[in-house]
């Protein structure tokens, strides 16, 4: 797993002069107008770059903060009143980095957990590579091959329901290259006939692996796919 050496939390006390106020945990708006000037604007970008890098590191690494420690860590340390040390400040990295392998091994288990079970969920079928479909609505038309443009309506979820990407919300289906996307994509949608519509239960390995995918997708995450085939088009 890739180690964390310095969160954006350094970021948070380095670059931005922003202050957080929390109420109960949660990161809430400063009650001050809204940005008018030019130091306005930049000020209030500075702290949307912070805040959006943070909370990509929150959610992707599943750790929990002080909020009222945060802002007193990013006004001390533009100020120049750090309280600790850099060698300070790399041990607690250093815990930090423990911290995040041990919920990353205990998300591990679990989502290894979900799939030994899934496995033998009635009309669940398995592959050699551990790709997990079920079938929905078997199509009678052709099965793509992996060099083929495919187009698909799908709607992707993660084990505990969260949806993190899905074609049907937006209203539209996407085409795409079968051998440009995830192997799980590859694999699983060469499986369906035309007019198919399956639900695929997708590994880490076979997904986005350790390093997850956009601050939305944790790293070791297994993925949950409804895909509906539409059209098959051939290079």
């Amino acid at each position: 797993m890739k180690k964390i050496v310095i969160l954006s939390l350094l970021a948070i006390f380095a670059t931005s002069s922003f202050a957080i106020k929390a109420k109960k945990g949660a990161v809430v708006a400063p009650e001050t107008p809204k940005p008018v000037t030019l130091t306005d604007s930049i000020s209030y970008a500075l702290g949307v770059d912070v805040g959006t890098n943070l909370s990509q590191n929150l959610k992707q690494f599943n750790i929990n903060v002080n909020w009222d420690f945060v802002k007193l860590g990013l006004i001390e340390t533009v100020t120049d009143k750090n309280q600790f040390s850099m060698e300070q400040l790399q041990a607690i990295f250093g815990k930090l980095n423990a911290l995040v392998a041990e919920n990353q091994r205990a998300k591990t288990a679990e989502q290894k957990v979900f799939l030994e079970k899934n496995k033998n969920v009635e009309g669940v079928m398995s592959t050699s590579s551990g790709l997990q479909y079920k079938v929905l609505k078997l199509g009678q038309g052709a099965k793509p091959a992996a060099t083929d443009h495919v187009k698909v309506h799908y709607h992707g979820t993660l084990i505990d329901g969260t949806v993190f990407d899905s074609s049907v919300q937006r209203g539209e289906p996407v085409t795409f290259p079968l051998n440009g996307v995830i192997p799980g994509w590859t694999e699983g949608v060469q499986l369906m006939p035309l007019g198919s519509k399956f639900v695929f239960y997708i590994p880490s390995e076979l997904g986005y692996g350790e390093q997850g995918a956009g601050g939305v997708i944790p790293p070791g995450a297994t993925l949950i796919f409804e895909v509906e085939l539409l059209e098959i088009n051939p290079k």
